[in-house]
């Protein structure tokens, strides 16, 4: 069983910056691709961000500049560091690695970018 336990989230003005972390149970969090997704109010979750095991990054293109995505496989901790923070960023964000056929998320963490 796998668990990921998001954190960092908050209010943040536009402009702003923040970083999300996301901490993974087991020992299988090196050998795993992760990514990052968000969910505004009313609309449909849509992917972020994503590293995979071999350190390959790829972006939503509206993030592209702005988001950074890394990991700390010690510590079994992805990051997404968040700088230039739009309103249309506000939303929950949520962890999520696949392993074989199933998709594990974690809880989510609320980012909220308004003045």
């Amino acid at each position: 069983q796998v668990q990921l336990v998001e954190s960092g989230g908050g209010l943040v003005q536009p402009g702003g910056s923040l970083r999300l972390s996301c901490v993974a149970s087991g020992s299988i969090f090196s050998r795993n691709a992760m990514g990052w997704y968000r969910q505004a109010p009313g609309k449909d979750r849509e992917w972020v961000a994503r590293i995979n095991s071999g350190g390959n990054i790829y972006y939503t293109d509206s993030v592209k500049g702005r988001f950074t995505i890394s990991r700390d496989n010690a510590k079994n901790t992805v990051y997404l560091q968040m700088s230039s923070l739009k309103p249309e960023d506000t939303a929950v964000y949520y962890c999520n690695t696949v392993i074989g056929v199933t998709s594990y998320w974690g809880q989510g963490t609320q980012v909220t970018v308004s003045s």
